[in-house]
């Protein structure tokens, strides 16, 4: 695992983590791995119902971590996937949440943007994470603090990705979004 020296580890523990690109299961793997080996526990998100028995027993220790959209409040309205995942955040001192941007391993030419409105609703910066199977080696290359200008932050994800999203798994499945390049 690369970890770039501009990166602040302590910064990483308590962040939304990119992971980009996505075009195989197994970039869940080597990114766990990868940041397991630099100190930094990865999770994920999946819908709370995949946590029950008998999946629970393989997903929870790969980082697994259920969202429940159900409101606590009493509400008849189910909470978003951003005000469940920023919710995390609220009762951990440490959480890595990992969000595949483009929310599949197929090519898709408009990423997801639930991650950034995420970070921003948590006020944890985004951490910008890669895969390079060409030359074997996964990184965490940034660290970026959403400032609310969606356009700016998002060219600058581009920009990172242009450079460090070169060498997917299959790169015919990857895109950058093309709004912003």
């Amino acid at each position: 695992m690369n970890v770039h020296e501009e990166v602040d580890l302590e910064q990483v523990k308590r962040s939304v983590a990119l992971a980009a690109p996505h075009t195989t299961n197994w970039d869940l793997v080597f990114a766990v791995e990868g940041c397991r080996q630099v100190g930094v526990k990865l999770r994920f998100a999946i819908k709370r119902e995949w946590m029950r028995f008998p999946l629970n027993i393989a997903i929870r220790p790969m980082g697994g971590i259920g969202i429940d959209r159900r409101p606590k409040d009493g509400r008849t309205k189910k909470l978003s996937m951003v005000e469940a995942m920023a919710n995390l955040f609220k009762t951990r001192d440490e959480l890595v949440v990992m969000v595949p941007p483009e929310g599949t391993r197929s090519k898709v030419e408009q990423w997801r943007t639930g991650f950034y409105y995420t970070a921003l609703e948590a006020g944890v910066p985004i951490t910008l994470c890669y895969l390079d199977f060409k030359h074997k080696v996964a990184g965490i290359g940034k660290v970026l603090h959403p400032t609310g200008d969606v356009e700016k932050d998002m060219r600058e994800i581009m920009d990172f990705y242009k450079q460090y999203g070169q060498y997917p798994k299959f790169p015919e499945m990857f895109s950058l979004d093309q709004r912003y390049i």
